[in-house]
């Protein structure tokens, strides 16, 4: 399969586009997408829309897929959609946290035709902002496939925005030999926890990876304890702002997580999350609190060794039901250069065939549509479907759960801060509390 690339402009990444003959067998684009995948480079997020070239036969993508698993995936079914649309699509790659930081830039400037983001608070920001295309149209052509939370949290109002692919579970993961080995069972409620910790720590391992060199993964932490302390209403009030950031109640999740910490890694903000993952496939640390997509970093013939369980219950009056389960999937700017050629690779990347695509090339979530062929999916996927399924509230993770500037200058930095020093909360509370006046109640962008 031609593998065709335009030279990288300035400030701009590195582009793939992949260009097919009409009679390329699905094993073929796998394999082919795959070696696409394989040459692509990372760098920093530019907006290439406008200069592009994008006509009748071609789109732009601004794409996060920067690891080399949902890269290969991605590749797949642009290779796909091309066979079967004549549509070529030229991708521009980012890592996740560049694209995610510089997204309000991106979409200010001149975007691709298509980019990738995600369902929830953040995507109807951008909307109200005037920044994101109208996918209604899109939507009474795939709606028929996406069980109305899908809808819901896709559109902002009446009006959708998002094409959802998948989505999956944040929980502890942990390997089951290793659990095994030692006896360890798997812990209900809070004291439970405290006491598996303190027995793991008994047998010279870390209990709990973390890695917040990139910022977000700490935040995992933060939900599920407010979650599970404060409940999902509060937790969703308080990521939209509605809610008080220095009150007793915030200040109670963060005098448990301090008491959890010493249980986490040392020095999580010098280590990236890849790096907190391979500590648990390496059986250095016994579990980590990470998304589905902790497997990218297991080699296939050691997934099968990977489990996880819901955060255990604090309150009994809040259970152990609440979680985050973000959902991944594509948009359209406002004013794209070819909104057709868009439109028809969104309704692509909206069917069943399309996801089943991307999650063959990388099992490491679940497929958005109701129809995606489920039968090869592994056992930690038929898992993550269940909880999900069972869950009483879903949060979409609070980067995309609050205002994108909240998130990066007050909540990241904050978070660190407090991972270097948990013992001053009053000066982490009163932070948060100050940022999100002078952002939420200040009006910043």
């Amino acid at each position: 399969m031609p593998i065709r690339r335009s030279a990288p402009r300035a400030l701009s990444l590195p582009r793939r586009s992949l260009h097919l003959p009409s009679t390329v067998s699905r094993r073929t684009v796998l394999r082919g997408a795959a070696g696409a995948g394989a040459l692509s480079a990372m760098g920093g997020l530019a907006a290439c829309g406008g200069d592009s070239g994008a006509g009748s036969g071609s789109i732009t993508l601004g794409s996060r897929s920067g690891d080399e698993a949902p890269r290969q995936a991605e590749d797949a079914a642009i290779a796909a959609f091309t066979e079967q649309s004549g549509i070529e699509v030229e991708a521009n790659v980012s890592d996740n946290e560049t694209f995610q930081e510089s997204i309000n830039s991106y979409l200010q400037g001149d975007p691709d035709d298509v980019f990738t983001w995600f369902a929830g608070f953040r995507a109807r920001f951008f909307d109200d902002q005037g920044l994101i295309g109208d996918l209604s149209d899109v939507w009474e052509d795939i709606g028929g496939g996406y069980s109305d939370a899908f809808r819901d949290a896709s559109s902002n109002g009446d009006k959708q925005i998002v094409v959802p692919v998948s989505n999956y579970p944040w929980a502890i993961f942990y390997r089951r030999s290793v659990f095994e080995e030692n006896g360890w069972d798997i812990p209900e409620t809070l004291d439970d926890f405290v006491a598996l910790c303190e027995e793991v720590q008994g047998a010279g391992l870390t209990p709990v990876a973390l890695g917040d060199q990139d910022g977000w993964p700490a935040m995992g932490t933060f939900d599920i304890l407010n979650m599970r302390i404060n409940g999902y209403d509060f937790h969703i009030e308080l990521m939209a702002g509605e809610r008080e950031w220095d009150s007793p109640e915030v200040g109670a999740v963060f005098e448990q997580w301090a008491e959890l910490l010493p249980f986490h890694q040392e020095d999580p903000n010098g280590r990236t999350w890849q790096e907190a993952a391979q500590s648990l496939l390496n059986r250095e640390s016994a579990m980590y609190l990470l998304g589905l997509f902790v497997g990218e970093q297991f080699p296939e013939e050691e997934r099968g060794d990977l489990d996880f369980f819901a955060f255990p219950e604090i309150d009994p009056a809040i259970g152990a039901g609440d979680l985050d389960a973000p959902i991944d999937g594509y948009m359209m700017p406002a004013s794209p250069a070819n909104e057709e050629g868009a439109k028809e690779f969104l309704r692509f990347m909206g069917s069943a065939e399309a996801q089943d695509i991307l999650i063959e090339a990388s099992p490491n979530s679940i497929a958005a549509h109701n129809d995606a062929d489920t039968s090869g999916y592994t056992e930690l996927q038929n898992k993550a479907v269940e909880i999900i399924a069972n869950a009483t509230g879903i949060a979409q993770f609070l980067d995309r759960d609050t205002r994108p500037d909240f998130a990066s200058t007050v909540v990241i930095p904050t978070f660190q801060a407090f991972l270097n020093n948990p013992d001053d909360i009053d000066t982490i509370l009163s932070d948060l509390q100050a940022g999100k006046e002078r952002i939420f109640t200040g009006g910043e962008s």
